[in-house]
């Protein structure tokens, strides 16, 4: 291969890399075909092939022969299972999770609130409403499930690299705890149904709204009710015992 060939394939590499890195190609997402890169890129295809070659081979992309090439999983680079697996059994560092999302998230939304494309928003208001029909028709599955994408779609409107990626690091772990309490959060009372989806309805407006300290704090605002919430059921159960 050639100087200017070698250059041709790093600049190639380099712009897939940025679509991985601001999640334009997100995890698990399928590339564009061969012949529609080399377009984009004004290259030629096998330096489009050679590129992926180079992706694939350091566990970015997935060539699966006959479907495609695709974004890996490992993107979402979970967490080792063992600490996953104490984080499952033990409910006590549900507080350090909280702690921890009330931080990130409350960032999340700030940047959201000033960064979020047309595109962004729509798909917040979208999840809105997927949110605000699953609790009408009273699904709290499909509420939470709604509730944890939300949260997701936040994080990209951030449009935050080092966000964005240390969320999607632990999202595995985040989105679980955000369905499963939400579920029995939703399940306990109605009236805290009610006030979660106020909740979520203050941040999503205030990001699309372009208001980040509203946004901020209509995300703390959540997180320290859910800890509350927690907060009670623990002393509760305490002093049940």
């Amino acid at each position: 291969m050639t100087t200017s060939s070698r250059g041709r394939v790093e600049e190639v590499m380099r712009k897939l890399e940025s679509a991985l890195l601001d999640g334009s190609l997100p995890s698990g997402s399928r590339l564009a075909p061969e012949r529609q890169l080399a377009e984009q890129y004004a290259v030629s295809r096998n330096t489009v092939r050679e590129a992926i070659q180079r992706l694939a081979a350091r566990g970015l992309l997935r060539v699966k022969p006959g479907a495609g090439v695709f974004v890996s999983e490992q993107l979402r680079s979970h967490l080792p299972s063992p600490w996953a697996q104490l984080v499952s059994d033990h409910p006590a560092l549900r507080s350090d999770i909280l702690e921890f999302r009330r931080v990130l998230e409350g960032a999340t939304a700030y940047f959201a609130a000033q960064r979020a494309t047309d595109t962004d928003k729509q798909k917040i208001r979208s999840l809105m409403q997927a949110l605000k029909t699953a609790h009408d028709e009273q699904d709290t599955v499909a509420e939470s499930d709604a509730d944890a994408q939300l949260h997701e779609a936040i994080a990209m409107a951030s449009h935050n690299v080092m966000f964005l990626h240390l969320q999607t690091s632990i999202i595995s772990m985040l989105r679980e705890h955000i369905t499963v309490n939400g579920v029995g959060m939703r399940q306990q009372d109605p009236v805290i149904s009610a006030q979660l989806m106020q909740q979520h309805q203050a941040f999503a407006d205030a990001i699309c709204d372009g208001e980040p300290e509203e946004a901020r704090t209509a995300m703390h605002t959540h997180i320290d009710f859910v800890r509350r919430y927690f907060r009670q059921d623990e002393d509760t159960q305490t002093s049940a015992s």
